[in-house]
């Protein structure tokens, strides 16, 4: 960068000396024209006048543009970006607040609601033999079981897993619709949900509430066979609420089926 600043300087002070020998030369012919023609006249003076006045402002006119525009010789620098100004600078823009992810429709993995949460606490702190996934597998095997022998019409092989209360209303169900005459060909497709609603612990005896989603092919049958009612191609879903109680003071395992409602 310094050799080719200084050739820059050298060359450009060479061609500013050489526009003044030309100009000097051009003033000294001028003379030396002026001396020998020296017995012209007035004319020949009034002329010299008006050459060397011409050649003056020539000179000064070159002079002028050569410091103004200057002579490229390859050397020159690069011109300086002059820095930016420091008040104008891009202001950052706010950042976006993260999407929020839209509420599940259902409760996804959940074993049990938040407000059963404390039931459930106190349930594990009593029994800390109780896993909630297990009972969940057990509530659901008790859904099944308890369904299709109520649509049977047989209720022998529930009749240690309900109170009477649940099983008289069962029973008497089943002697209204024999007394119909109809009979129900449902199906259990599938148990989409299981989860734990209301947990509660009184006196060493738990209460939870188990809600059910799931879908059911419901028909209903005359006693010659025909449907009356539903469709084997068409499952219905379905909410229920079953409530299930234990004694925890027991060595005894199992759960009681003691309520079964329909979620409104």
């Amino acid at each position: 960068m310094g050799a080719a600043c200084f050739g820059s300087a050298t060359s450009s002070r060479i061609n500013e000396a050489q526009w003044r020998g030309r100009a000097l030369a051009l003033l000294e012919s001028l003379v030396l024209a002026h001396y020998v023609d020296g017995k012209t006249g007035s004319t020949g003076t009034a002329r010299l006048t008006v050459i060397v006045i011409l050649a003056l402002v020539a000179f000064f006119i070159g002079l002028r543009l050569y410091s103004v525009l200057g002579e490229r010789t390859g050397h020159e620098q690069q011109p300086i970006l002059k820095p930016a100004d420091p008040d104008a600078r891009v202001e950052p823009r706010p950042a976006q607040p993260a999407a929020t992810a839209p509420a599940p429709s259902d409760l996804g993995d959940m074993a049990f609601l938040p407000t059963a949460g404390p039931g459930v606490r106190a349930l594990l702190a009593a029994d800390p033999a109780f896993d909630v996934a297990r009972f969940l597998e057990g509530a659901k095997g008790a859904y099944r079981l308890v369904l299709e022998a109520f649509w049977k019409g047989d209720l022998t092989a529930v009749r240690g897993h309900v109170d009477d209360h649940v099983h008289d209303t069962f029973e008497s169900a089943i002697k209204q619709r024999d007394k119909d005459g109809l009979k129900l060909d449902n199906r259990l497709v599938a148990i989409e949900q299981a989860v734990i609603s209301e947990a509660a612990l009184e006196r060493g005896v738990a209460v939870v509430t188990v809600r059910f989603e799931a879908d059911i092919a419901a028909v209903t049958r005359n006693a010659a066979g025909e449907v009356v009612a539903g469709s084997l191609s068409d499952a219905v879903q379905t909410r229920d609420l079953w409530t299930f109680r234990r004694d925890v003071a027991t060595h005894d395992p199992n759960w009681l089926l003691i309520e079964t409602d329909e979620e409104e």
